[in-house]
């Protein structure tokens, strides 16, 4: 696996678990982990990291930014 290819399935792993995370705010449903319900603000925290993590492995892929690797 290259590099760009590494971004792109990194990105787009990113991407499906904020989707997740929005569709479980959007749609309020509940989480319990081992008798322990996980709160709204969790999500919206995972949104926020999730997102921003699948951008930026975006915009890697585009601009090829991994020449500097080798």
């Amino acid at each position: 696996m290259n590099n760009r290819t590494y971004a792109l399935t990194s990105s787009v792993i990113f991407l499906l678990v904020a989707l997740g995370h929005l569709l479980r705010l959007v749609r309020q449903w509940d989480v319990m982990i081992d008798g322990w319900q996980v709160p709204a603000w969790v999500s919206v925290v995972s949104v926020l990291v999730a997102g921003f993590l699948s951008y930026q492995g975006f915009r890697l892929f585009r601009k090829g930014w991994f020449s500097w690797l080798r």
